[in-house]
């Protein structure tokens, strides 16, 4: 089994920056990619960013392209997502992800094995 959980969410300003992070544990020796989906209250679960098993594939969401950037330390069995130039709309809970199905298919509904509690990332303006 692998748990995941979040951290780095807060209360932050528009043009503001703030990383989350995911630390992975349990079974981690298996190839999971990782990503980040969001849900802000009313609205249904998004796709945000999704990172192959090595690192050297990424995907994101159009809201988020040029914004935010996923990155993963496999050694460290944690994932990122560094988030900048921060908009009210961006204000959500954010939701770690991991999963052995294709990343690049994520933001089509590909199955997700494995989801963190959630993060809540608000943005003033």
């Amino acid at each position: 089994q692998v748990q995941l959980v979040e951290s780095g969410g807060g209360l932050v300003q528009a043009g503001d920056s703030l990383r989350l992070s995911c630390a992975v544990s349990g079974r981690t020796s298996s190839s999971y990619g990782m990503g980040w989906f969001r849900q802000a209250s009313g609205k249904e679960r998004e796709f945000v960013a999704a990172i192959s098993w090595s690192g050297g594939s990424t995907y994101y969401g159009d809201s988020v392209k040029g914004r935010f950037i996923i990155t993963r330390d496999n050694a460290q069995n944690e994932a990122y997502l560094q988030m900048n130039n921060l908009k009210p709309e961006d204000t959500a809970v954010y939701f770690c992800a991991a999963g052995r199905s294709d990343p690049a298919n994520w933001n089509i509904g590909a199955p997700i094995t494995h989801w963190g509690q959630g993060t809540q990332v608000t943005v003033s303006s």
